[in-house]
């Protein structure tokens, strides 16, 4: 019974989904939203994307590294914390 509905309720979906595609493509005669596309157009968003990975992997590499320092930091002190095993307690 569930897996009938499922299956109904995804036909549906499916079917409102592809009856609607041409009619949001429709509009600006394709255009895009910032109208007609040019070479220095194109020419910007490559020299945007040229600067912007180098830039985000080395801000993304430096937060690595800060937090990879605190995590042995923190390591470091629970070590010190324990001390010498012969202080533990036990046997």
């Amino acid at each position: 019974m569930r897996t009938r509905l499922f299956l109904t309720l995804l036909a549906l979906a499916l079917a409102a989904t592809l009856a609607g595609a041409p009619a949001a493509l429709a509009h600006n005669d394709g255009r895009g939203f910032l109208g007609a596309t040019e070479d220095l157009d194109t020419t910007y968003v490559g020299l945007a994307l040229i600067i912007f990975f180098p830039l985000f992997i080395f801000a993304m590499s430096r937060l690595q590294k800060r937090l990879d320092k605190r995590k042995d930091a923190r390591k470091a002190a629970h070590k010190a914390q324990l001390g010498d095993a012969r202080w533990r307690g036990g046997w």
